[in-house]
């Protein structure tokens, strides 16, 4: 189902802590980085924080400036993003700053939270998801009850390490401060967990006064049926490709993408690439590959079109040759319409071999703007 963009902010020490544990909260952005901050809070629809952090630092989470309010009211917007807690056992002050500050406030919780939240008398919307918090059905009520697309995530670690390690984040905004923190004690950004393979994808560094911001973007694809942050960037970067393809009245123009297992581009492709006038984009793309190459038994292909199941320009349509290929996850945006190939399935032709199709709608418009022409559409 979809759900927002997921942003996580946060600053650290240079030894990795987001605090220390003194009285005082610890400051370790300055004023620039603070502005910036502010100027990221009014351009999203919402923003997060756990419990813990209510708790700890009593936090207002507002947009300061006027006239970024004021522009928000301009766009259609109310003045301040909605503020979004979660606590699973709904236990928290109701006279804490988050409940009386700003704009809009959603509390997310269990079934027996609720009602202890309801009990405290909670000045915000409560939502009970069930016996246990699931994440994916907490950012996907956010999106279809809230219409929050853009969701700023601000803490705690708990928090941030949940959403990284179930592939939910779509970005990292990390501000490394010029200090240290040494005390084993303290709170750190980042706890144990399975975290993605491979390395992150640097998006900018920036200095910003005598702190660094850097974002980064995760990489690792998903593993099963299961959609994660990385297997959209894919995706879309396939759908760009798609815009490459020199245009035709006979054939599709499709972008793909192959990634290892740890997010390592191994290929990518474009419908009649390199002036083949028939060559497909997963057929570009494996072209590029040593079939010998280990990684791919564990890889995704990422098609703006699904792979196709039937083809008169070749012998081997493209779901043949990802099968053979020995590849077993696909993640695409758009089921192939009858246009040229009646009753065309490429996903129950890869299904029907044991693979893993993933179809992630977000992206149809994207996959099927440079194929209008074709469509009608």
């Amino acid at each position: 189902m979809p759900h927002p963009y997921v942003l996580l902010s946060a600053a650290v020490s240079l030894d990795g802590y987001l605090d220390d544990t003194g009285p005082e909260r610890l400051l370790l952005s300055g004023p620039e980085d603070f502005d910036r901050v502010d100027e990221v809070r009014a351009s999203v629809d919402a923003i997060l924080i756990g419990a813990g952090t209510i708790r700890a630092d009593n936090p207002r989470l507002l947009v300061n400036a006027p006239e970024r309010r004021a522009a928000r009211v301009a766009e259609g917007r109310p003045a301040y993003p909605l503020k979004v807690t979660v606590s699973g056992s709904g236990d928290l002050d109701p006279a804490a700053h988050f409940w009386h500050t700003g704009g809009a406030k959603v509390l997310c919780t269990t079934d027996k939270g609720a009602e202890r939240a309801r009990a405290h008398g909670i000045a915000a919307d409560i939502v009970p998801l069930g016996a246990e918090l699931d994440w994916r059905r907490l950012l996907t009520h956010l999106y279809d009850a809230y219409g929050v697309r853009r969701l700023m995530v601000e803490g705690g670690g708990l928090i941030h390490t949940q959403l990284l390690t179930q592939g939910l984040a779509d970005e990292l905004q990390l501000v490394l401060a010029p200090l240290f923190v040494g005390d084993p004690d303290a709170a750190r950004l980042f706890g144990p967990g399975t975290y993605q393979g491979g390395r992150l994808r640097l998006l900018e560094t920036r200095p910003i006064g005598d702190v660094v911001l850097m974002r980064y973007e995760p990489t690792a694809p998903g593993t099963g049926p299961l959609p994660v942050a990385a297997d959209h960037h894919w995706l879309a970067l396939a759908c760009e490709l798609a815009d490459r393809c020199p245009p035709s009245e006979t054939a599709f123009s499709v972008g793909a993408v192959v990634v290892a297992a740890d997010g390592t581009e191994l290929a990518r492709g474009h419908s009649r690439e390199g002036g083949d006038p028939v060559v497909h984009a997963e057929e570009a793309a494996l072209a590029k590959i040593d079939p010998a190459d280990p990684r791919l038994a564990t890889a995704t292909v990422y098609s703006s079109l699904e792979p196709c199941a039937r083809r008169t320009s070749r012998p081997v349509p493209c779901a043949r040759l990802i099968l053979d290929a020995g590849v077993r996850r696909v993640v695409t945006a758009w089921r192939e319409p009858d246009t040229f190939v009646a009753g065309a399935d490429g996903s129950g032709a890869l299904a029907a071999e044991g693979a893993t199709v993933v179809v992630l709608p977000e992206h149809k418009e994207a996959a099927e703007a440079p194929n209008r022409h074709l469509t009608g559409r």
